[in-house]
């Protein structure tokens, strides 16, 4: 027996099928209509109740079972029955019909779509839950979205039916009078002259424009839900105020001082932020020390003997923070002055959409920027307190080596500053609870790299947990279980925390005015970096979704020219090519897919791999342990992901970042002049190898036959 569910489907099909059978399509087109609007109206003076009747069952079973043609029967509205009778005919028939095929969308469809794509609609629905009015009104007023669509997607949803009618009424309505009134022009228009009369040229402009003023409608109506609990200043002090002078607070308070705006930059603690003071330049610093000690160690390989060096660990440690001071003017209050930006020291807290509060003081602003950074994570671990431990911001107060080293966190950060105190000669043990280091790295990228770092005496401990820190006879020492969920303990002098970074988004007032943040705990903002509250911006670490200063510096241009002139034209941030660089040895640099994010999305590609030793430049500098990797569609050269390991590998990604960046393929590269002996032709071998593997068998074998013939 057929369940009521495929009766449902049944009763659909037989319902299209009966209306071509019918001949109703044939009058759901405008010439159609144009031609028998005539006879309509006569039938409909002869005869007003009835015509209304069958007007009304028509257009709800129309809609209902989502034949095309609801804009036609809105014109014929308009052209039949005028204008505000058409309209109420219309604006019930419309709402009734698409609550009919929402009722049949949820019946016949909700229950299977959930069940299987349950964790993939959990975010939607959730936002149903909290926002589906606004969502479906939304809709609603963008005419140019289909109409059975909204019915279709909406019924799989959790939204009231309740919700659902009163929202298409009311969301509907004002293109209801518009299409209505371009109908009640149809009957004017005899000949094409008569476009172009006044009444006829405003009905049918109105219903083009309609759509683009509707598209801002929302906008302005949640701005306004938003702001209305505060009060606006009549004046402001300043055009932008912007908290936290890294990265991105740097960049964005310049672009607003370059283009005239009064702008504030307000920085509790460095100019400069983690990057200069805490992050890249301190240890890329120690990197480039600590590197020279390990070229030192390997002179054979260059026909030297032996190569040493004596050093001292606080000298290196004082170069570190005398690269600093040397970079510190690039990002300084005397700069940034002299481009047109009030710097101000102090901790500031936001008090409502147009105010902060510094010193005390209340200071109005038109819009704000969030841009207060991010700070190592610190996990809560019994006996922590007992033992001396470090995270990234803090390790350079180090003068004194220590002689071994627990680095929790197998991702870039420990990597690299693992390696580089290893190399300075401190026992260096690497702890994760992942089964490798460097997981959103490519594994062949991440076996390289670990094969290294074992190969210079740095132990590498997976798949495991800390359980606690203790101290017995005076030596530190932590307690992990491993997969096996064996206890073990392992003695170490210093543990440096590398676990990643949590956003610094408490204490400044965000909470309280209710600004939204992620489950990441980063502020959430849109596609325009706005966050819940409209004239609030975000970008860089407190923001993300990327924690790079240069994803800063590119997301904080969006932030300060939407926040800027967001009222007339605004910008989508552009996430699409993100590059990425682990500066360890061998370096890492990547951008796009790779070959297990490309698996997990479900993505078809193939890979062309070009080896660093086949490379004339890496065999002189005696660097040929890498690889270029690319990612491509099957049988097509666009690049989808590049994978870089091997020396100077971050030198040699941007030229694969603005291919991607551009829609150029591996055929450019290739075609492209690289000047020899260089990294960069690595790239242009890759795509070599490329072409190799994609060589026109045919179209070869035809030459050579060609040549053949020549011959004889």
């Amino acid at each position: 027996m057929l369940s009521k569910k495929w009766l449902a489907v049944a009763f659909l099909l037989l319902a299209v099928a009966g209306s071509y059978a019918f001949g109703l399509h044939e009058y759901l087109n405008l010439m159609a209509l144009k031609d028998k609007s005539a006879g309509f109206i006569a039938y409909y003076e002869a005869n007003p109740w009835q015509t209304s009747l069958w007007f009304f069952l028509i257009y709800i079973v129309t809609t209902a079972v989502s034949i095309p043609g609801a804009s036609i029967l809105t014109l014929a509205g308009g052209a039949v029955f005028g204008l505000w009778w058409g309209v109420v005919l219309v604006s019930f028939a419309s709402t009734i019909g698409a609550s009919l095929a929402f009722l049949l969308s949820r019946y016949v469809l909700r229950e299977a779509v959930q069940a299987k794509f349950s964790d993939k609609l959990a975010y939607i629905n959730a936002g149903i839950e909290k926002e589906g009015a606004f969502y479906l009104f939304t809709l609603r007023l963008i005419v140019v979205f289909p109409f059975w669509l909204i019915n279709l997607l909406m019924g799989l949803t959790p939204l009231k039916l309740r919700t659902y009618f009163w929202v298409s009424q009311l969301g509907m309505f004002p293109a209801t009078i518009l299409f209505v009134n371009a109908g009640t022009q149809l009957a004017k228009i005899e000949q094409v002259g008569d476009i172009l009369l006044p009444a006829v040229a405003i009905s049918f402009a109105l219903l083009g424009i309609f759509p683009l003023i509707a598209k801002t409608i929302p906008s302005v109506i949640r701005r306004y839900k938003l702001l209305k609990a505060f009060k606006k200043p009549k004046t402001f002090d300043y055009n932008l105020v912007v908290m936290g002078a890294g990265s991105a607070g740097l960049v964005s308070s310049y672009i607003a001082a370059a283009v005239k705006a009064k702008v504030l930059l307000i920085e509790k603690d460095k100019m400069g932020g983690d990057c200069l003071n805490t992050g890249c330049v301190p240890s890329k610093s120690l990197i480039k020390s600590s590197r020279f000690l390990a070229e030192l160690a390997r002179s054979e390989r260059y026909g030297i003997k032996s190569a040493t060096a004596e050093f001292d660990f606080a000298e290196v440690m004082q170069r570190v923070e005398s690269v600093i001071k040397q970079v510190e003017p690039h990002d300084s209050v005397e700069r940034y002055t002299d481009l047109g930006v009030e710097c101000r020291q102090g901790e500031a807290r936001v008090l409502s959409p147009w105010e902060v509060e510094l010193d005390g003081k209340t200071i109005s602003t038109q819009n704000i920027i969030l841009a207060t950074g991010a700070k190592p994570r610190v996990p809560n671990i019994d006996g922590l307190d007992k033992v001396t431990f470090y995270t990234s911001d803090t390790i350079w107060s180090l003068r004194e080596r220590p002689k071994r080293l627990l680095v929790i966190g197998g991702g870039p950060i420990g990597c690299e500053l693992g390696q580089s105190f290893s190399r300075l000669g401190c026992k260096v043990t690497i702890i994760d609870m992942a089964e490798r280091i460097m997981m959103p790295e490519g594994a062949e990228a991440a076996s390289l790299l670990s094969e290294q770092l074992q190969a210079e005496g740095v132990e590498l401990i997976l798949e495991c947990s800390i359980d606690s820190f203790v101290v017995e006879s005076n030596e530190s020492l932590v307690v992990i279980k491993t997969k096996g969920k064996n206890t073990e303990k392992l003695a170490f002098d210093v543990v440096l925390f590398a676990i990643g970074r949590q956003a610094n988004v408490s204490g400044m007032g965000l909470e309280e005015l209710g600004v939204e943040t992620t489950p990441a705990g980063t502020v959430e903002v849109d596609k325009y970096m706005r966050t819940s509250i409209p004239t609030i911006y975000a970008c860089g670490d407190v923001a993300g979704p990327y924690q790079f200063t240069h994803t800063a510096a590119h997301y904080a241009w969006y932030s300060a020219v939407n926040s800027l002139f967001g009222d007339v034209w605004r910008f989508k941030a552009d996430h699409r090519v993100i590059p990425r660089v682990t500066f360890t040895e061998p370096e890492i640099a990547s951008v796009g897919y790779n070959e297990q994010s490309a698996k997990a999305t479900g993505l078809s590609t193939e890979v062309t791999v070009f080896k660093l030793d086949e490379l004339d430049r890496a065999i002189v500098d005696g660097k040929t342990e890498g690889f270029v990797k690319v990612l491509t569609p099957v049988g097509k050269d666009k690049i989808l992901g590049v994978t870089i390991v091997g020396e100077h590998a971050g030198e040699i990604l941007p030229e694969f970042v603005l291919a991607m960046k551009h829609g150029l393929g591996l055929n450019k590269i290739l075609g492209t002049i690289h000047a020899y002996p260089t990294w960069a032709e690595a790239n242009k071998y890759a795509a070599g190898v490329w072409k190799k593997n994609h060589k026109p068998e045919k179209i070869l074998a035809m030459l050579e036959r060609f040549h053949t013939a020549k011959r004889k």
